[in-house]
């Protein structure tokens, strides 16, 4: 279930299913790099097969990071409020 509305969106990063099981961490940028938000890719099944994904389900809107590993950070992305932003993200676990 995502709880967006006003400032509060979602994010949904689709991978591939070398990821199922782990974690995806992100942060807001420009804040501080060590509080951050994680969330377990999931394989969820979907009318057309099965997609593997993170759901961060209420975030406020504004740009995050994405961390490949606990000091590299892999990009950026901008959440939208009252709205779900959906990327694809394959780099390797």
């Amino acid at each position: 279930m995502l709880d967006i509305g006003g400032n509060t969106g979602a994010l949904v990063i689709v991978t591939g299913p070398e990821w199922h099981g782990h974690e995806i961490e992100i942060s807001p940028k420009d804040q501080d790099p060590a509080v951050r938000t994680h969330v377990a890719v999931r394989a969820r099944h979907v009318s057309s097969g099965v997609r593997y994904t993170a759901v961060f389900p209420a975030l406020p809107a504004g740009p995050y990071v994405i961390w490949r590993t606990a000091t590299e950070p892999a990009g950026t992305v901008v959440v939208a409020g009252a709205a779900v932003t959906e990327i694809e993200w394959w780099h390797q676990p």
